[in-house]
């Protein structure tokens, strides 16, 4: 199969990558060999569903690379991973719309189809739960959202929740302030706060009360008007807390709650808050539910094969 680039020299490198590391990525996971002679990328291969996958794939890229944006290698895993899991592929309008840059002026975009949909589904809800694996982008698609609207003036803070259930939710013995005995428990929001923010402005944000740590029993008897709101790891609700929870938003706030119901550490037979939400609040309008799943999952490279790993280890000794 022979497709030609439009563009010239310029063209040619982004779509190779650095050392040629773009074509050795799509190598690695489809049987064929990829060349480009003469403004002519060549797919040649024994079986003709992957080059056509291929092809396919090395079309989209060359309309990405035509306008200007860079290709990365875990951009392609993702690409293929989508395709593998039979999404239409569609890169170019991926990589069209940026949801925020980070403090060092990256563009973040969503990676996968799933992820788009999630941003959109952030967009059109006053209330959003969203479940899947970890490494979807779940929590940290919902910061970048939470920070562009802060800084477009749509919201004036963002408050970060999370149940403590290690605590038990009771943090009154800990050493410090609120910040201090909550902060081990959203270290993983503080960490997308500081990619998005630098973390000298963060604490900025965070000493003016722009950005609010709080954990989830702290949230009884509030009512936060014109926020954005993050409840994270939201398996570890009991349906009570779950109920306070939603109940707290007010007017001109916006609520996404992450949680992945297979990873649930509350203790005994407690039962999960997010299992029971859909059931209950389904049919609303303007609380809308998003599932994301292993195809959304972008990570590095070293630690997908881990992941892969541990479950092919775990599988055959069935833990």
């Amino acid at each position: 199969m022979d497709i030609p680039i439009t563009g010239g020299i310029l063209i040619e490198a982004r779509l190779l990558g650095i050392n040629d590391e773009n074509f050795r990525t799509i190598e690695s996971r489809y049987p064929v060999t990829l060349s480009i002679n003469n403004g002519v990328v060549h797919v040649s291969g024994p079986d003709s569903e992957p080059v056509r996958l291929a092809g396919h794939l090395i079309r989209e890229l060359i309309t990405v690379a035509e306008k200007g944006h860079e290709i990365h290698t875990e951009d392609i895993r993702a690409a293929m991973d989508a395709l593998a899991e039979g999404h239409e592929l569609n890169l170019a309008s991926l990589y069209s719309e940026i949801i925020c840059t980070t403090a060092r002026g990256k563009p973040i975009r969503a990676k996968t189809p799933g992820q788009r949909s999630y941003i959109k589904a952030i967009r059109d809800n006053f209330i959003l739960f969203a479940t899947g694996p970890a490494g979807t982008g779940k929590t940290y698609l919902a910061v970048c959202e939470a920070v562009s609207m802060l800084k477009a003036g749509k919201v004036n803070r963002v408050v970060l929740v999370r149940p403590a259930v290690e605590a038990g939710e009771s943090l009154g013995y800990l050493p410090g302030d609120l910040r201090e005995k909550v902060e081990p428990y959203v270290r993983p929001l503080y960490d997308a706060f500081y990619d998005l923010l630098s973390p000298e402005k963060f604490l900025r944000y965070a000493d003016k009360g722009v950005i609010e740590i709080v954990p989830l029993a702290y949230m009884r008897g509030r009512t936060l008007n014109e926020s954005f709101i993050i409840l994270d790891e939201a398996q570890n609700t009991t349906p009570r807390q779950m109920k306070m929870f939603l109940t707290r938003l007010g007017f001109g706030s916006k609520a996404v709650v992450t949680g992945d119901i297979t990873q649930v550490d509350l203790p005994g037979n407690t039962p999960s808050g997010l299992r029971s939400v859909r059931e209950i609040l389904g049919g609303i309008k303007g609380i809308g539910f998003m599932d994301l799943t292993q195809a959304d999952v972008v990570r590095h490279e070293i630690v997908q094969k881990i992941v892969q790993a541990y479950a092919r280890y775990e599988e055959d000794n069935r833990l």
